[in-house]
């Protein structure tokens, strides 16, 4: 019998260890025992062992020591791209499966505008625009905690956990979202 086949997720800005981001983003946690058990809960309610996560920064404030349980504790194969709050997290690198500052991943889709391959540019920072962001191209980004608007003619939005229930989100998911967009493709696209 085969394994089923790997899921892709994303997701960003844990913040492990900072209990003034409780305050800061009106997190439901009453203090960071409380919000560490509830994110790994949360994470592992939907990731499986096998499944993909690209993390997309600002993983912790905990010293290495102390993250080092909690990253043994999450499923999942996870690729990280880096946030400014990482250094935790870089001490920890056997841990992840890369690491690295932005990174273009390109997943199979008969849907995609381009090859049948949806790309997605992953980095900590929104970008205004991104590598083939005029034909059809996604872009996913934390940092932001859901302070800056989702425009809906772009296609791009923060994955991080203040924006989507204290949980990483699936492809499906990202795909169902972007295609609510109201984008546009670049005239080139459809010649």
């Amino acid at each position: 019998m085969t394994s089923p086949s790997p899921r892709i997720f994303f997701s960003a800005d844990h913040h492990f260890g900072h209990a003034n981001i409780i305050r800061f983003t009106h997190r439901p946690f009453a203090d960071v025992d409380e919000m560490t058990e509830g994110l790994i809960e949360r994470w592992n309610a939907r990731i499986s062992p096998q499944d993909h996560v690209y993390y997309l920064g600002d993983l912790a404030f905990f010293t290495p020591k102390k993250l080092q349980p909690i990253l043994e504790r999450l499923n999942g194969y996870i690729f990280l791209i880096k946030g400014n709050h990482d250094q935790p997290a870089m001490a920890c690198e056997s841990r992840f499966e890369w690491i690295k500052d932005l990174y273009e991943l390109k997943i199979p889709d008969e849907d995609a505008l381009m090859d049948k391959k949806q790309r997605i540019t992953l980095c900590h920072y929104a970008m205004r625009v991104w590598n083939k962001s005029h034909h059809g191209a996604w872009h996913l980004y934390g940092h932001s905690h859901g302070a800056l608007p989702d425009l809906p003619d772009s296609l791009s939005f923060d994955v991080g956990v203040d924006c989507n229930d204290y949980a990483p989100i699936s492809y499906e998911e990202v795909k169902a979202r972007m295609s609510q967009k109201t984008w546009t493709p670049h005239p080139a696209t459809s010649r």
